[in-house]
């Protein structure tokens, strides 16, 4: 199962709105994506769906067809995750639905995981509960990718979403929050990787498979950089010129030797500007930026925008594959 984890421990840099526009990209290119929402704040839920279906997936009382509902009978004691619902947004495109209800499992997984390095059955059992509910779930809509959204944190369950991700790709912004994020968020994920690699060897025979929980690096996004006459503005030139040597330090654990242009770093895997003006049309229409039309408001010189987002994305998503050893030959 090919998995990407979108993940920055600094938020607002446009994480959530980037594996929705991925996602539909790669159905748009014949694949079937399949989106996991692990945020407890549940935005890439908000971003896909109405207000009335919203309403309908939460209720006052249980929430059945949430990731929260798949895992809730394991963490409340009353058997163990169960089958969860896919909400369909195309022919292609799924949505596992995000909970604010997951929160509170936070302190079970935090519990839990030093106990898989004692080869503890539940420990196991309770760390890879997203792991077997997105795999069972990407093998029934026949997923070729999963694409998982989690929330802007270092927490337990970001660290459980991890373990379920064959590789993560991190958005980042020219500023200095996103490098004080990588500083944080690389160092943890090799801590993570590193950990639960010790803990596989001491599985017990009760449990009969277990995720490599491999972590991959894939590279950065640079997400809403601002350009002025083709070139960086200067508040954020700076910022982006000290984006290779910190991504590599940081989350690939390299010893930086000579200065890598933002440009051509090939550890970028694509550059995003921001659309200002089409998001609000793209929200208010429940599609992507790239789909809209002059039927949604998008005239003129918005067209042209729209035109500009679908062949940054569709670049985008084209090296994903690449990166991430997905071909349409490969494809199940």
């Amino acid at each position: 199962m090919i998995s990407i984890a979108f993940f920055n421990n600094k938020g607002g840099v446009g994480k959530t709105s980037l594996v929705y526009h991925t996602a539909w990209m790669f159905a748009e290119l014949g694949y079937r994506p399949l989106m996991v929402d692990l945020d407890p704040q549940s935005n890439l839920s908000i971003m896909a769906l109405d207000e009335e279906r919203l309403e309908a997936l939460w209720p006052d009382d249980a929430h059945p067809e949430t990731m929260f509902g798949a895992v809730a009978p394991l963490f409340g004691g009353t058997g163990d995750v169960r089958q969860a619902h896919i909400e369909e947004l195309s022919d292609a495109l799924g949505l596992l639905v995000g909970d604010l209800a997951l929160s509170r499992i936070e302190d079970d997984l935090s519990t839990e995981w030093p106990r898989c390095l004692e080869g503890r059955e539940r420990a196991f059992r309770v760390t890879t509960a997203f792991w077997r509910v997105i795999k069972v779930a990407a093998e029934r809509h026949r997923a070729d990718v999963v694409l998982i959204d989690v929330g802007p944190n270092l927490g337990a369950i970001n660290r459980a979403a991890m373990v379920a991700a064959s590789h993560v790709m991190v958005p980042v912004a020219p500023d200095l929050f996103s490098l004080q994020g990588l500083k944080n968020l690389g160092p943890t994920l090799r801590q993570w990787r590193t950990t639960w690699q010790q803990a596989v060897d001491k599985v017990p025979p009760s449990i009969s498979e277990t995720p490599a929980g491999q972590m991959t690096p894939a590279g950065y996004v640079l997400m809403q950089h601002a350009e002025r006459l083709g070139r960086p503005t200067k508040a954020y030139a700076k910022w982006q010129q000290r984006l290779p040597a910190a991504y590599r330090e940081s989350v690939l654990g390299e010893i930086t030797v000579s200065s890598t242009v933002v440009q051509t770093d090939p550890k970028q895997i694509q550059r995003i500007k921001h659309y200002r003006s089409l998001m609000p049309m793209a929200m208010e229409a429940r599609k992507p930026m790239f789909a809209l039309s002059p039927a949604d408001g998008a005239i003129g010189a918005h067209q042209t925008n729209v035109r500009q987002c679908y062949e940054d994305f569709q670049k985008l998503v084209l090296e994903i594959a690449i990166r991430v050893g997905l071909t349409k030959d490969a494809r199940v």
